[in-house]
């Protein structure tokens, strides 16, 4: 078990209608792709091809905020907003898809990039699943 799921499961009020599994699993992706996008983001600067990957780098560190803020959004339940928890897994999911698309195509030549479009991959994938099981 996570520790999103223990932490969910040991929520003390109701969630409602929420698929548990669902948004622990997005709540990890998240956190897992801000920290791969972060990375990824670091070894680009490292690489001597460094202006080739300005868009790089800044793709993964939009990518890295969006879903580092998601993931903790994800993480609060008191209050709960279901048209704000959609709009942001919308926009996680939209950064996912652009900085999977950016990394994609240096996957070849670098492969943080590769390992960083998995991340992002199945984060948005996360992002979307979450968003088809919210009423």
């Amino acid at each position: 078990m996570t520790q999103a799921a223990e932490m969910l499961r040991t929520y003390p009020a109701d969630l409602g209608n929420v698929n548990r599994e669902a948004l622990a699993r997005c709540i990890e992706a998240c956190f897992e792709c801000a920290q791969t996008c972060t990375a990824c983001a670091d070894a680009c600067l490292s690489e001597k091809s460094v202006a080739e990957l300005v868009k790089c780098v800044r793709t993964n560190l939009d990518c890295a905020d969006i879903c580092a803020t998601t993931g903790r959004v994800l993480s609060r339940h008191t209050g709960y907003d279901a048209n704000l928890t959609r709009a942001i897994l919308e926009g996680c999911a939209a950064a996912c898809k652009t900085c999977g698309d950016e990394c994609q195509g240096h996957a070849s030549m670098h492969e943080h990039c590769r390992v960083c479009a998995e991340a992002c991959r199945r984060c948005e994938q996360a992002c979307r699943e979450l968003i088809n099981t919210l009423s």
